[in-house]
């Protein structure tokens, strides 16, 4: 993960539980998992509208009449 290790997150951990508290954190997660829920809905909307764009009408093909003699 990113090449960190346990001690290393153990330090980034408790700077950020020293920085922010502890009432602030579920806030900013809660703020960050919504934010990255719009991100996705976002880019699967703008592929589904690139998919859409790009598809090819084809036209129905007649099928020629039996000729009848």
């Amino acid at each position: 993960m990113f090449g960190l290790q346990g001690q290393e997150l153990i330090v980034i951990l408790i700077i950020v539980l020293i920085l922010f508290g502890g009432r602030k954190i579920p806030e900013l997660m809660r703020s960050l998992g919504s934010g990255l829920r719009e991100f996705r809905k976002a880019s699967q909307d703008a592929v589904e509208d690139i998919r859409k764009a790009t598809e090819i009408e084809e036209p129905e093909q007649e099928t020629p009449s039996e000729k009848v003699s």
